[in-house]
Formats: C-alpha cells, sequence, structure tokens
C-alpha cells in the first residue's frame, strides 16, 4: 500500500514541481522588467521575498490545478487508461500555459502602467474597451522577448510532463485498490485546502493580495511576491464591502464625517463662473519644472501649465487617490475615493450621486464630457451620467465633422485637433456650464503625430515627450479659446488622473510618489490666485471647488473645502499595493488594515528609513485618523449611504 501510495503522490509532486520553476522564472522576469519601480534588492531581504514568493506561488498552482490535481487523486481504474491520462496531459499543459505562463507575463507589463498586478477589476476594462486586441498586439510586438520566453516556458512545461511517466497500479485486489485511493484523495485535499489558505491555524484568514508586503521591506515590492492566478482568483466576486469598526459611532461622528454644512470664510470668487476641468492622463509632479525644479534643472515638460501655475491657484503637495482612470473620476466628480475595489466598478456606485456635475446642474449648468477615446471606451460615459454629465463629445463626434485621417491612434483622437474641436464645441453651448476634458496622448504606446514626433524634447521617460506634446495642446487650446466670450469667466481646474508608469526620478517610484501629481486652478480674471502648501487629494476638489463658488447647502463628500473647512485636517488617504498610505505635512503612514506596517518622515523622499518602532504621538494621530476615514468610507459606501442626512434619495 506505502508503495502504491508513494507511487501516485509522487507523480502528482513530480508534475507540479516544474510549476515552481516556471512561476519562478516570470517573478525573476517581473523583476527584471519592473526593477525601477520596485527599488533595488538587498541580500537581506531576498530570503524573505523566497518565503513569500513560495507561498503565493503554492496558492496559484493549487487555485489553477484544482482540477487536474483532484483528476489525479480519482480512485478510479479508468484513471489508468492512457485516453484519460492523455485528457490529464492535456488539462495541465493548456491551464498551466494560459494561467501560469501567460498570465504571469501579461502581468509583467501590466504592472509598470497600473502599478498593480491583475485581477478581476481589469475584466471589466476589458469587456467596456474596443480596443483590447489592438493594445494586446501593440504591446506583444513592443515585448517580443517576454513572448519569446512564453513561448520556451510553454513548451518546457509539456515536455517535462512527458518525461514524467505514470505506471499503473499492479493491485488486483478491488476493496484494497479503492480504500487506497480514497485514503490518498482524502490527503491531498487537506493539503491542498492548506496550501490555498496559506495557514494551518484556523482562526487565520485566508491570504489575501494585501498580505503579500508582510514579507518585503517596502509597500511596492508586495507585488514582486505575488502571482497569477492567485491574484484573479482571490477577488472574483469581492465587490460587497465589509466595514472595518476602530470606533464606536458617536466616537467616530467626533472623528470624521462626509457630510459638509458650508459655512464660508473665503469670499466666493468663482461665484457663476464657467467650470472646465481638465483630467490629465499621466501628469505626474515630476513632469513640472515649476512643482518639482530639482528633478528639472534645465526646464520641465509642461512649460505652459507652469506659466498658468504662477498666474493661478497650485496647491503643490496633491495626491491622486487611485492608481487607473477608472478610479480618478469618482474622486474629481463626486468626492468618492477608490480603494482596494474601484468605486466605479462597485454596485454602490449605480445609483445618481450628488456630484460636482449634478449640484452644477441643478443651478442652471449645462454639464459636458469630452474625451477623444470612442464612446463609453473606458466607461467614462456610463459613470459620468451617474454624476449628472447630460452631453458626450467622443471620437465619433469628432469624426463627424473631420473625416481626414492622421487624427487618431490606437486610444483616440490626438489631444492638439481634439482640443481644438473641445473649443469650438464650448463656444456653441450656452453659459454657464461645467464640462470636463480627459486627455488621452501622454497614454501607453507614448507614440506622437508624425509632425511632432522630433520636436518633443526628450526626457528620462518615453511619456515626457507626450506630456509635452499634450501641454503644447492645451498651449493652443488657450491662443482659441481666449477669443471667445465664455472664456474670461471661466474658473479651469488641471488634474492629472494618476501618475505615470513611466517614472524618471527615483523619488517617483516610492509608494508616495507614485501618487504625487500636478493639481492646480486658474482663472483669466486672476480671482483664484496662491499657493497651497499642505496635502491635498483629489477628493478635495469637489468640496473646495463649490467653496469657491460660493455653494451653501449640505452635501456629501470624503474630501474636505481646504479653505472653508479648517476643522478638517489636511489629509491624504489612498492605496498602493493593497496597502493603506495615509499622508500629512509631516508623516508617511502605511497600514494593511490591522496594523502600521511602515512609517516614514515627509522629508525622506526616496522612503529608506523606517521609523515605525518610534513610539511616536504623532504616528498614533495619523493611525486613528486613517482607521477614521476608512470606516466612515466603508461604512457610508458598503451600505449605499451617500447623501447627507434628510436628503431624499433620487429615483
Amino acid at each position: 500500500m506505502k508503495k502504491i501510495l508513494q507511487n501516485d503522490f509522487t507523480v502528482l509532486l513530480l508534475r507540479l514541481l516544474p510549476l515552481y520553476g516556471c512561476v519562478l522564472v516570470t517573478q525573476v522576469a517581473f523583476y527584471l522588467y519592473n526593477r525601477m519601480l520596485l527599488g533595488a534588492l538587498t541580500w537581506s531581504e531576498i530570503p524573505m521575498l523566497l518565503a513569500g514568493s513560495l507561498k503565493f506561488a503554492t496558492a496559484s498552482i493549487f487555485f489553477l490545478n484544482a482540477p487536474f490535481i483532484v483528476l489525479s487523486m480519482l480512485p478510479f481504474r479508468f484513471r489508468q487508461k492512457s485516453g484519460y491520462q492523455k485528457a490529464l496531459f492535456w488539462i495541465y499543459g493548456i491551464v498551466n500555459s494560459i494561467g501560469l505562463v501567460v498570465l504571469n507575463l501579461s502581468d509583467v507589463v501590466y504592472f509598470r502602467y497600473a502599478f498593480k498586478r491583475i485581477t478581476s477589476e481589469e475584466m471589466h476594462f476589458f469587456r467596456e474597451n474596443d480596443n483590447t486586441f489592438d493594445i494586446l498586439f501593440k504591446a506583444m510586438g513592443e515585448n517580443w522577448y517576454l513572448v519569446l520566453l512564453g513561448a520556451a516556458l510553454i513548451f518546457l512545461l509539456f515536455f517535462v510532463y512527458k518525461k514524467i511517466k505514470y505506471h499503473p497500479t499492479q493491485l488486483t485486489n478491488n476493496w484494497l485498490y479503492y480504500g487506497v485511493g480514497v485514503l490518498g484523495l482524502a490527503v491531498v485535499v487537506p493539503l491542498w485546502v492548506l496550501g490555498i489558505r496559506g495557514s494551518a491555524d484556523k482562526k487565520a484568514f485566508p491570504m489575501s493580495v494585501g498580505n503579500a508586503v508582510y514579507y518585503t521591506q517596502s509597500p511596492q515590492k508586495g507585488a514582486l511576491i505575488l502571482s497569477n492566478p492567485f491574484c484573479l482568483f482571490r477577488t472574483i466576486g469581492m465587490r460587497q464591502l465589509d466595514a472595518p469598526v476602530y470606533f464606536g459611532e458617536d466616537e467616530l461622528a467626533e472623528l470624521y464625517s462626509p457630510y459638509h454644512y458650508p459655512k464660508l470664510v473665503q469670499p466666493p470668487v468663482a461665484k457663476g463662473k464657467n467650470v472646465v476641468i481638465f483630467v490629465l492622463e499621466s501628469f505626474s509632479r515630476e513632469h513640472s519644472q515649476y512643482l518639482a525644479p530639482h528633478l528639472n534643472p534645465n526646464g520641465g515638460y509642461t512649460p505652459f501649465l507652469d506659466s498658468l501655475m504662477r498666474e493661478g491657484l497650485v496647491f503643490t503637495n496633491a495626491f491622486a487617490n487611485g492608481m487607473k482612470s477608472i478610479e480618478a473620476l469618482p474622486s474629481i466628480y463626486s468626492s468618492i475615493p477608490s480603494y482596494r475595489t474601484p468605486f466605479a466598478l462597485m454596485p454602490q456606485s449605480l445609483t445618481d450621486l450628488e456630484a460636482l456635475p449634478r449640484i452644477l446642474a441643478r443651478q442652471g449648468y449645462g454639464t459636458h464630457f469630452f474625451c477623444g477615446a470612442s464612446r463609453n471606451q473606458m466607461g467614462f460615459e456610463a459613470f459620468g451620467s451617474l454624476c449628472g454629465i447630460e452631453n458626450f463629445h467622443n471620437r465619433e463626434d469628432f469624426e463627424k465633422l473631420h473625416s481626414e485621417k492622421g487624427n487618431a491612434n490606437v486610444w483616440g483622437i490626438w489631444d492638439m485637433p481634439f482640443l481644438q474641436y473641445v473649443a469650438e464645441e464650448l463656444n456653441r453651448q450656452q453659459t454657464p456650464f461645467f464640462t470636463s476634458v480627459f486627455t488621452l496622448s501622454s497614454h501607453h504606446p507614448y507614440d506622437l503625430p508624425e509632425e511632432y514626433a522630433d520636436k518633443m524634447p526628450q526626457g528620462g521617460s518615453l511619456v515626457q515627450p507626450c506630456v509635452a506634446y499634450t501641454d503644447l495642446s492645451l498651449r493652443k487650446f488657450f491662443e482659441t479659446a481666449s477669443k471667445m466670450p465664455w472664456f474670461e469667466n471661466t474658473l479651469f481646474i488641471f488634474v492629472a488622473d494618476h501618475v505615470s508608469p513611466q517614472m524618471a526620478a527615483e523619488e517617483t517610484r516610492t509608494a508616495k510618489g507614485n501618487t504625487a501629481i500636478i493639481y492646480f486652478m486658474y482663472t483669466p480674471d486672476h480671482s483664484v490666485k496662491g499657493r497651497y502648501e499642505h496635502v491635498t487629494q483629489q477628493v478635495d476638489i469637489m468640496p473646495t471647488t463649490l467653496g469657491l463658488m460660493g455653494y451653501d447647502k449640505p452635501y456629501f463628500a470624503f474630501g474636505r473645502d481646504v479653505f472653508n473647512e479648517p476643522e478638517r485636517k489636511p489629509l491624504v488617504v489612498n492605496c498602493v499595493q493593497q496597502t493603506y498610505q495615509a499622508l500629512t505635512d509631516s508623516l508617511s503612514l502605511y497600514f494593511d488594515g490591522e496594523r502600521r506596517l511602515f512609517v516614514y518622515a515627509a522629508d525622506d523622499t526616496l522612503q529608506q528609513h523606517n521609523i515605525l518602532d518610534m513610539n511616536d504621538l504623532l504616528q498614533k494621530s495619523l493611525e486613528r485618523d486613517m482607521k477614521a476615514a476608512l470606516q466612515s468610507y466603508y461604512s457610508h459606501v458598503g451600505g449605499g449611504d451617500l447623501l447627507p442626512p434628510n436628503t431624499e434619495k433620487r429615483k
């Protein structure tokens, strides 16, 4: 009997072992491809990284190969037939080729653009994006060496499997045969569960994506430990939010509330003005000489925007509330951030939100959204409608008026011609209006129109010439719009959707730097002007704008009016690699939902000195404020409670 069990276990084990090698190779490729984002590795941290990698690789392999493992151990004689063994061969080869090779190598490239591993959230993007296959084939061409690596790994998986021979048992007694088979299956199943959970402790929760940070010395390196398909399977169905409970209701209400009852401290200098928000694709703070002179001693890539900043209201310490475009719009329009799950993909978002466009629409504003991509390509129009935007202008609308070729790349219309179209369309609208414009040209694949390809300044990253092109496009837009009657009475807001995946400066590759963005306001009449030096975030845009416009009715927002709510502390809360990041003017704190993991001084720009062990009252205070913000967020969003008290819900 021992020999029989040994044979079955040995064959199964030998067939699973090459999969660990496959995962290891893809993780090495992941690090080499993304080492500038992840940071240098030291010899002292490698043992922990390997231990974590082994744990998550086991979960990935066991998740993916559950059918193969069970079918390999079924206690029936038909398992010995050659046809059955051939079926196992193809199940093993196809499933692991896709799940461990293709998916993990896709992660290698995807991480650079989203700063996260592929999870179930991306399935929504692929469904909504008509250009998925165009983008996929272009990425394969650009990264042909990864394609060759994938082909080699797939060949080796099939080759090694064939070398591991299965020998049918010689046991003829059926009672003994089935008894031994059931015993073998009874042993394998608990081991499978243990591998998935990552712990034998029944009281411990199963591993989550965020657990990877336990094996690292910095938050961003958690991605190196992870492997798919664990990330994909572990996040399927994770739309229901469980609110953490750190405080009682009364204490929470004292610490943090998303209900705003405006009391204007500053005069409403933008009252009655048109509002135009430019959501700038990948406009990291490092691109601007005005905001980051130490990174751009010879000039940055946003000279026109820098000139506007000198005459406008600049938020010098601004941060994004998400890592993807789909996470930016809820933060900007409705002051609702995205943490571990994009708010726009939650069922709780499927309601008419009391967002900035809707609030202004009730005051007689026309509401518009411009994006040079195809209609609802990234779900923007669907979410914009929930926020109260009524008029959408996209690639199809542009091409009805401009049929000439050469105006678009894989994503949509180039920024230069599209922004001219925006100016023309706005000149046809009645005032006042609220308009949001989403730029595209600084997105991967980082190509430019032929006539501008050699004219833009070359930088330390592929995106910077494209940023310079968008900046020039905005200059041309202002030259056109400044001659139009609506221009002078307009509040312009410029904010990045997220940080660029292409990072030139080392400080931008830290967890904090990877959310540092451009954000400022400008009015041609200079009624809005100054510098705000404290930390601020995208969710502060809606409250601050309403304050500048003199709005005096209650509203719901997770941000703060930075000028009219002095009782609310300057605080940024976002999420990097499934780890919560809290930022103040003095500290950066990282929290997994239960405990502090890392703490850095704000002036430690490379985040090299973890001061977690210091018994600091500021750390405790920041952790308390962050917990209050998180508990309030998950409680309100999870319960669909997104209106101030005594406000009738829209039907």
